[in-house]
């Protein structure tokens, strides 16, 4: 099989096309608010290109809870509009992509005390339900303590008084990211990573004409020159915005979230939980294949933007969280198995803590015509495009005259092909995949899950290639096989990409990416033509992001 448009191996040529062709629209960040502009712009007529100055979704768009959900939280601070989209952009984005954005329970005990009290969490509930549009089975549900405790045992007794059931959706952030960026690029968007707009270039109307770009594989300089210029940098908003003299009053305000990784025998949530933390925060505990996942903190940032750490601090509060809520799991940072950390970047606002700043994005526009796309949430996207481009559309000048636009098409566009429909097509190729892997001599079922809700009927191929690969490891050769497909399907730059991004091994499944190293980095070297200094930069870079998954730091990096 050739490789795809959105491909490393056809790096040369898309740098070409970035040289030579003059875009309707250049887009700064491949993050979810990049990849989702680029999707709509493309779409609706217009030639597009997008650049990302490290890999795809490296930033927040990798570091969020990994829900696609309706912000019940949001109610608390009376911002409606931004549960009301939230809610209805949850159902139409589980169907563009069914199997990377599955339904999920979420329970959300109530105890003596607590934030939340029964006749307002049955209220917030229903508000929630009819704001978001939730029908049928979906539909919260309010639990006496005897249904709580069933529901969730690890629950402690002693102050658990009740419930409610409600409905959001888990996913995996960067594996949408690269989905919607590979689906712009196979309809014409001109995609490229590890490429860093460098500076500005001003006509005489000191309006911007085009990007300098560095290519960070060949160490190549080139200009960009488009119609209209786009930011969607996320952390670096205004770091982009510096650089076009364009920083006014309004600006960013960037919180760090945490969330820790444990073994699932560790914390064997029945389901997926919503609970109270002693300081009146709120909190996710997760089950996600053979772990569980908590999180978040939400604490003022001005550390390193490119190296963003979890603290000592951040493990304890979490650690204090978890076993507050769960009084028999007694669980120590020894216990801690990977991390994550990243940056919100949300608008700034006099006077308010980082958890009462609102999730809401807003676009800023320059004299020099760059439009900025700050804040918002990974539930948004679309939205956010859509107002984006609303934005392109206002600001641009008459002689920089574009295409008539058509309507947007994201909402029925699928993600992945050939398209898996429904949660009930999903459980049912899931366990095709099942025989599938056993007759390979995989008996596990824990990789059933994770093809087909990382890759839908990808998987095929995947698979099918892992069978060219000779080793006695039937594992070994399956993780080869992705490796061959990110490589020529999904612009895998380096192992960090691989085993990051594109796989969320660090977080998920830490142990395999110390078990393969080695051999994946023999294979992107013959893939990539790496040498022997790239390999071991490689190598490096893998160790120092497995060093900050298993490490509490006592301070922010600078």
């Amino acid at each position: 099989m050739q490789a795809s448009k959105f491909s490393i191996l056809h790096r040369s040529s898309q740098i070409a096309k970035l040289v030579s062709e003059t875009f309707d629209l250049a887009i700064i960040g491949g993050g979810i608010t990049g990849a989702g502009i680029a999707l709509d712009a493309t779409a609706r007529g217009l030639k597009v290109c997008l650049i990302e100055k490290n890999d795809f979704a490296s930033g927040t768009s990798n570091k969020s809870t990994k829900l696609i959900h309706g912000g019940l939280r949001y109610l608390k601070n009376f911002e409606i509009s931004l549960v009301r989209e939230s809610g209805s952009e949850r159902a139409i984005v589980h169907n563009l992509a069914p199997h990377l954005v599955t339904p999920q329970k979420m329970l959300l005990p109530l105890i003596e005390g607590g934030t939340y009290g029964k006749l307002m969490t049955a209220l917030g509930l229903k508000v929630y339900d009819f704001l978001a549009d939730v029908k049928g089975d979906d539909r919260r549900k309010m639990l006496d303590k005897e249904e709580t405790l069933h529901k969730e045992p690890l629950l402690n007794k002693q102050t658990v008084i009740g419930g409610g059931l409600y409905a959001e959706y888990r996913t995996d952030d960067a594996r949408l990211t690269i989905e919607i960026l590979k689906k712009a690029a196979t309809i014409g968007a001109t995609i490229i990573n590890y490429c860093e707009m460098t500076s500005f270039n001003y006509d005489s109307q000191s309006k911007i004409e085009s990007l300098n770009c560095k290519d960070y594989n060949s160490e190549s300089i080139f200009t960009v020159k488009a119609k209209n210029y786009v930011s969607a940098a996320g952390p670096w908003v205004d770091q982009v915005r510096k650089k076009d003299n364009s920083i006014n009053k309004k600006r960013l305000h960037l919180t760090k979230g945490v969330h820790l990784v444990f073994p699932f025998e560790k914390l064997p949530v029945k389901q997926s939980i919503y609970f109270d933390v002693p300081d009146g925060r709120m909190v996710f505990a997760i089950p996600r294949g053979k772990i569980t996942y908590v999180g978040t903190t939400d604490t003022n940032y001005s550390g390193s933007l490119d190296h963003v750490v979890a603290t000592k601090a951040d493990a304890d509060y979490l650690l204090n969280a978890i076993n507050s809520m769960f009084k028999t799991v007694n669980l120590t940072i020894d216990d801690i198995e990977s991390n994550w950390a990243g940056l919100r970047p949300l608008i700034h606002e006099e006077n308010k803590s980082a958890s009462e700043l609102s999730r809401k994005d807003e676009i800023f526009v320059s004299e020099s015509g760059l439009i900025s796309m700050a804040g918002g949430k990974l539930t948004g996207y679309r939205k956010m495009a859509y107002r984006a481009l609303e934005a392109v559309l206002k600001t641009h000048s008459n002689s920089k005259t574009l295409p008539k636009l058509e309507e947007s098409k994201t909402e029925t566009i699928s993600l992945v092909n050939p398209p898996l429909k429904s949660t009930d097509e999903v459980e049912a190729y899931q366990l095709e995949l099942k025989n599938v892997l056993s007759s390979l001599g995989i008996t596990d079922s824990y990789y059933s899950w994770y093809l087909s809700s990382s890759y839908g009927k990808q998987a095929d191929i995947i698979i099918e290639k892992s069978k060219d690969f000779k080793s006695n490891n039937p594992l070994e050769c399956l993780i080869r096989a992705e490796l061959w497909y990110g490589i020529h399907h999904e612009m895998i730059n380096s192992l960090n990409d691989f085993f990051i991004r594109r796989t969320g091994r660090l977080y998920f499944d830490i142990e395999s990416v110390k078990k393969y190293m080695k051999i994946i980095s023999k294979d992107c070297a013959n893939y990539l033509n790496w040498n022997t200094k790239r390999i071991t930069s490689e190598e490096k870079k893998l160790s120092l992001s497995v060093q900050d998954a298993t490490t509490y730091y006592n301070n922010e990096l600078k």
